[in-house]
């Protein structure tokens, strides 16, 4: 093969397209925190607009214990997902496990939260009207793409164990 048609060190392509999963995980990681954090303002504004009993669903204790985890778990995929994106920025740095964690928790937290979205919305969280319900529908697909959470938690159990 010519050398100009080659696009790394020759016999390093593997290690080189591993490289690149590791871009795409923090891209499907932030795409899930975006989505987790839209599912969490939908549930919150619908929360406060919705009234049984005389009162809004947000002044229910269950409800509040609901928006309260979504947002502690919303949080906490974020700064997986900023510090696997801060070392992606960083020359010469390893960011494989950190990528895996961030794309693992960001999704698995997206589903929750969207989850929990369509239970604070009720009857409503299924219908078209409401942004619950395609929260609930897409989210799914981000513990799918650029490696499923089982394989997210292979990587790094490897990293741990420092094996290849």
């Amino acid at each position: 093969m010519p050398q100009e048609n080659l696009l790394g060190p020759e016999g390093e392509g593997f290690t080189g397209s591993l490289k690149i999963l590791d871009g795409g995980r923090i891209s499907i990681a932030a795409l899930a925190l975006g989505m987790a954090q839209g599912a969490l303002e939908a549930a919150t504004k619908y929360a406060k607009q919705r009234k049984q009993f005389g009162q809004a669903i947000s002044e229910f204790q269950a409800v509040q214990f609901k928006l309260a985890d979504m947002a502690t778990q919303v949080e906490a995929a974020r700064l997986l997902v900023y510090q696997a994106a801060w070392l992606a920025d960083k020359n010469n740095v390893r960011f494989t496990r950190e990528s895996s964690m961030a794309k693992l928790f960001a999704s698995e937290v997206a589903v929750r939260v969207a989850n929990e979205c369509v239970q604070i919305h009720g009857g409503y969280g299924f219908i078209k009207d409401y942004p619950a319900e395609k929260y609930y529908r897409d989210v799914k697909l981000c513990t799918i793409g650029e490696g499923t959470s089982e394989i997210q938690k292979l990587v790094i159990a490897r990293q741990l164990l420092g094996k290849k």
